[in-house]
């Protein structure tokens, strides 16, 4: 679903914010609230937050004043302040910002039903309640969605899309979908109490709570060990303040409610919030003007526990592994919620991976002993260490890490085969290579597919053809399988060598799909673009749950062009393969899997050995008749089509539209193509 236009109702300091960001994408937005002063209040801080954002471009020069006032008048214009619903007739997605209560929450919810059209999306942007029962208050449960901003909205770059119990797919992707519109990173998570980075957050601090309480320690002492520790960017305490303690106090109670004693609620932040010191905005909470605001205090000077950053630290992994084990949010998910939701770099789980888990257990253990049951070694905790899963050093822990061959480490990409004990088995004709092997896209974050990397994917493809039976292609980072072309070196290429790129592309998707070799891809996130043609031009493709697909080309005037045009639909049919190539919107890993675009999806943590486990099973198949199924399957028009997709990109890559949608991209604002 494309939003054309969009509401937020409650025009508080969070709502006004949401509003400004929806504009500067280029949404027009209508803000509501029940006073004309608060929606007033709302517009005049869209209006100082775009004022500030470019600001900033100006004293980089890249932007004049003249453009910088033009652009914002363009943005605020885009929002429409309001105290009904008049304008509601017409949104496609609306997000209620309202006080941080369920009947206020479902009152507005139902109101929204009445208003917006049928097939409008009703989103909240709760920290903590049930979207399930938000739904229950509308004749559209399967449209209703979390979409949690982080304060402050403008700046923090993660969304949570939350799931309720009747939420569609549909919605859950479409949702994603318009979070990236926004320039945001949207993680997925079920409908449980504090959602994902509230919920590890909270039970981390809350165990700093606890000890400074009991042992009456400094907390600015606290948070400054805390600090230094990097077990958070920010203490837990100066957090707080800056939070509202009356916020953090009614999610850490409700928390205590869903979760039990493993949840402690502050007992001096209870008493500062009776007393109505709320933080920063009453200026009293922890602290007054930088000075602690606590009785009976430890002198700044006294020796705290060295044990407090990592009681924090194993109290982040232990509820990081709970949130994974109940299933309600994905390891890549949950990593990345951390990291840009909670400042904590890295995150939990590659931090554990890079510490070891088998040394992480072990210390577990003894924390229970000591600090009580709240710190149980959780079972996926167990599971690995029993797999031999022991991080980093082992090659795989909660993720999977490169072990290349000596001397097959290359700038952008690596080649593991059997001199890694994980692939195990040695071939019978007593080639040291084994049978199976991983061809690790190497190029943090994006891995795009650079002229560099078509041509090290080429010539590495040349050595393993026909000599590995199986081959799987997988990323060293969470963040991406492949997020497509270079575009900048695009930029600086020529006719002559773009068409050179798109040949040696080509060349190598096809040599791959009449190999002996069978072709694994084991998406682990986006493959968008060129990472998408690439799975497409594997044999079998994995997908990881928190996976996506898309081919976004149109969004940048041009076509695909390493066989989008032509693969897709052989996969997923005709109709669908022009919708997802015309209106460039990524797919899910179950719509995926449903399309056929997906052979199997399997949770984040369980792709790579599921990925060997089939290499293995694939590997033992004859090679001539594995060569001459793959041979004939790919036979038909498919040569003929991708020269046309050739000639077509070549002719649509020298356009005016091209070179603004190229432009745009790179300079961030929107396209206005004009079909030249």
């Amino acid at each position: 679903m494309r939003v054309l236009r969009a509401g937020v109702v409650g025009a508080g300091t969070m709502g006004g914010e949401i509003a400004q960001v929806i504009a500067s994408a280029g949404v027009p937005v209508v803000l509501k609230d029940i006073e004309q002063s608060v929606v007033d209040a709302g517009l005049e801080k869209a209006g100082q937050v775009t004022g500030a954002q470019l600001e900033g471009l100006v004293e980089k020069e890249k932007l004049t004043q003249k453009e910088a006032d033009a652009q914002a008048e363009e943005v605020v214009g885009r929002i429409t302040g309001a105290t009904d619903y008049a304008g509601f007739g017409e949104v496609d997605f609306v997000i209620e910002a309202v006080p941080e209560r369920r009947p206020v929450k479902q009152s507005v919810m139902a109101e929204l039903d009445a208003v917006c059209p049928g097939h409008a999306i009703l989103a909240s942007n709760t920290s903590s309640l049930s979207i399930t029962e938000m739904a229950e208050a509308t004749g559209r449960p399967g449209k209703v969605v979390g979409f949690h901003f982080f304060y402050p909205a403008s700046t923090m770059r993660l969304i949570e899309v939350i799931e309720g119990e009747d939420t569609s797919e549909d919605t859950l992707q479409a949702a994603s979908n318009f979070a990236g519109r926004l320039r945001k990173t949207a993680i997925r998570c079920g409908d449980a109490p504090g959602f994902v980075v509230n919920r590890i957050l909270n039970s981390a601090i809350s165990e700093i709570w606890k000890v400074t309480d009991g042992e009456g320690l400094d907390v600015q002492e606290v948070d400054r060990v805390i600090q230094e520790s990097r077990a958070a960017p920010v203490g837990p305490f100066y957090l707080t303040d800056l939070l509202g303690l009356d916020t953090v106090l009614h999610v850490a109670e409700h928390l205590h409610d869903s979760y039990g004693d493993r949840f402690y609620v502050s007992s001096a932040m209870q008493k500062l919030v009776a007393d109505g010191n709320l933080g920063k905005k009453t200026g009293k909470g922890f602290y007054e003007h930088g000075s602690p605001q606590r009785e009976q205090a430890v002198p700044a000077n006294e020796d705290l526990p060295d044990s407090l950053a990592e009681r924090m630290s194993l109290k982040t992994l232990v509820e990081a592994c709970l949130v994974l084990e109940d299933g309600e949010s994905s390891a890549k998910d949950i990593e990345i919620g951390m990291m840009m939701g909670a400042g904590i770099l890295p995150g939990p789980f590659t931090r554990a991976d890079g510490q070891g888990l088998d040394t992480l257990l072990e210390s577990l253990e003894r924390a229970r002993s000591e600090w009580g049951e709240s710190f149980e070694p959780p079972l996926i905790l167990r599971r690995l260490v029993a797999q031999g899963r022991l991080g980093k050093e082992s090659g795989q822990g909660f993720f999977a890490y490169p072990i290349p061959d000596e001397g097959q480490t290359r700038e952008t990409i690596a080649l593991e085969t059997c001199g890694s004990a994980r692939l195990g088995r040695v071939r019978t004709d007593g080639d040291p290579r084994g049978d199976v092997g991983i061809v690790w896209l190497d190029r943090a974050p994006a891995n795009p597919l650079s002229p560099q990397v078509i041509a090290e994917l080429g010539d590495l493809w040349a050595e393993v053809d026909g000599n590995l039976r199986a081959v799987i292609f997988a990323s060293s980072t969470i963040f991406t399988f492949s997020a497509g072309a270079d575009i900048k070196k695009f930029t600086r290429m020529s006719p002559a060598e773009v068409r050179e790129l798109i040949d040696a592309a080509h060349a190598l998707m096809r040599a791959m799909e009449r190999s002996s070799t069978v072709t694994i891809a084991a998406v682990n996130s986006l493959a968008f673009g060129g990472g998408c043609e690439l799975a497409m031009a594997c044999d079998i493709r994995l997908a990881a749950q928190s996976a996506s697909f898309g081919q976004p080309e149109i969004n940048l005037g041009i076509i695909p062009g390493f066989g989008g045009t032509q693969r897709l639909p052989r996969l997923v049919g005709a109709a669908k393969a022009l919708e997802m190539n015309l209106l460039g919107d990524p797919i899910g890993a179950y719509e995926a899997l449903e399309l056929g675009l997906a052979n199997k999806v399997v949770p984040d943590h369980e792709l790579f050995d599921t990925a060997l486990s089939w290499a293995h099973g694939l590997a033992g198949r004859a090679p001539l008749a594995v060569q001459q199924i793959k041979r004939v399957s790919a036979a038909g028009d498919l040569d003929e089509g991708v020269e046309a997709e050739k000639q077509g990109f070549a002719a649509v890559f020298e356009s005016e539209d091209a070179k603004e949608g190229v432009g745009a991209f790179l300079g961030k604002r929107q396209a206005e193509f004009k079909g030249t």
